[in-house]
């Protein structure tokens, strides 16, 4: 019975056909990525390369804004590579990243380099060496240096670009699918089994993978089936903001139409409760809604494009001024050792939470806390003096009212009464 299951699944697998869908949502469309385009005039933190890699991938484009970001890529987010590099920092994500936007703008990755050890060497032969020594870590410790997102994440931007990724580092990959070690503290995460479906599926298009082709097809769909079994009855895979990483998933694996259709719908929906306001989870989000994924990137030409149909109009900046109504917001502490501490503050109706912790702060009655950026916003890393630190495999867990929190601490809204616990936890 389980060899008939498995040569059905794969039967399935074999003929599946691309997902498709009814209606342009033409207009949508253009207001996410007009949203997107004017997410670059931020000056806060890094140039983002998941936002350029989303442009580049979109039907309309304004050359002017996807020039300049990319110098900004070459320049900012380059030199912030190179200082992580020096410091002997691991940073597949980011590179892999930085490789997919480069790639999505046709610009040669050979013309880009890094000195490590005094020693000049291509962005990709960087990410190379970074891919085996995950690789290695995985084989001695049974985990990456970073995650599996990221690790997903190399392999992705190795193979787009034409590089052979070597068939251990795509077994490591294939075991941990197979193993279901993708998981985000207590919780699967949706966000990597996509990713590395999108990986896998590019090493499988390449050819290149000699181990086990079998193994590799079994692989891929039972990531397929991880990634339709954990579709909520509203169409969202997983959460509304791992949706669009999901959705390209589908699509790269040639998922059919009743498999990603109602997950599309569940996309535009949120996209027009205006649900996707922070521009990473637009950059996600924006190329599924196009029926693009990752994988597009390798055959992109930049040729006969669309230049300037993406025209900005002026907005007039907005004041938006606090609410009278204040909301007690409760706050719980709980350290790695399991100690608790609860505070709590009144803040304005609307208020983010991050600006709920600050007023907390300012108070003086013992709570701390520090941020740091990430493509995402920014997150907790010191809270009342205690870390929760990437190299010890922790980090700070927010959750409201015992819900986790989907949206980070600048994104997430304060508009009723309730507690929110703040966690010192592994994964």
């Amino acid at each position: 019975m389980l060899a008939l299951v498995i040569i059905t699944g794969l039967l399935a697998f074999a003929s599946s056909k691309p997902c498709v869908t009814e209606g342009s949502n033409s207009e949508l469309l253009l207001t996410l990525n007009r949203n997107l385009v004017r997410s670059l005039e931020s000056p806060e933190g890094l140039p983002n390369p998941s936002v350029h890699l989303a442009l580049r991938l979109s039907h309309h484009h304004n050359q002017a804004k996807e020039t300049d970001h990319l110098n900004k890529l070459k320049n900012e987010l380059h030199n912030d590579i190179q200082t992580s590099l020096s410091n002997s920092k691991t940073v597949t994500g980011t590179m892999a990243l930085y490789s997919l936007a480069l790639k999505s703008s046709c610009y040669d990755l050979n013309t880009i380099s890094f000195t490590a050890n005094d020693k000049s060497e291509t962005l990709l032969t960087h990410l190379k060496r970074q891919m085996e020594q995950e690789k290695y870590h995985i084989a001695f410790s049974h985990r990456p240096l970073t995650n599996y997102y990221q690790y997903s994440l190399g392999v992705l931007a190795l193979c787009v670009s034409g590089i052979r990724v070597n068939n251990h580092v795509s077994h490591k990959l294939i075991k941990a699918a197979e193993n279901e070690h993708f998981r985000h503290g207590e919780t699967e995460s949706i966000d990597t089994y996509a990713m590395a479906g999108m990986a896998l599926q590019c090493v499988k298009n390449s050819g290149s993978y000699a181990h086990n082709a079998e193994e590799l097809d079994l692989t891929l769909n039972k990531i397929k089936q991880k990634l339709l079994a954990s579709r909520r009855s509203d169409g969202h895979i997983g959460n509304e903001f791992s949706t669009g990483l999901a959705v390209q998933a589908l699509l790269a694996m040639g998922s059919e139409v009743g498999d990603c259709s109602v997950s599309m719908e569940a996309m535009r929906t949120a996209a027009r409760s205006n649900t996707y306001h922070n521009p990473m989870a637009i950059s996600q989000t924006l190329p599924a809604l196009q029926r693009k994924t990752y994988l597009s990137v390798k055959t992109l030409d930049c040729l006969n494009e669309d230049a300037d149909t993406l025209v900005l109009e002026r907005v007039d900046p907005t004041v938006v001024l606090p609410s009278e109504t204040k909301v007690k917001v409760m706050v719980e502490v709980v350290t790695a050792s399991g100690a608790a501490a609860a505070y709590s503050v009144d803040v304005p109706k609307g208020s983010s939470l991050l600006e709920a912790l600050e007023l907390l702060e300012r108070k003086n009655v013992g709570f701390t806390f520090q941020k740091e950026s990430s493509l995402w916003g920014p997150f907790l890393s010191v809270v009342n003096g205690e870390q929760a630190r990437q190299s010890d495999r922790r980090y700070w867990h927010l959750s409201s009212d015992g819900t986790a929190l989907t949206e980070g601490v600048g994104d997430f809204k304060i508009n009723a009464t309730q507690k929110i616990t703040i966690k010192n936890t592994s994964y």
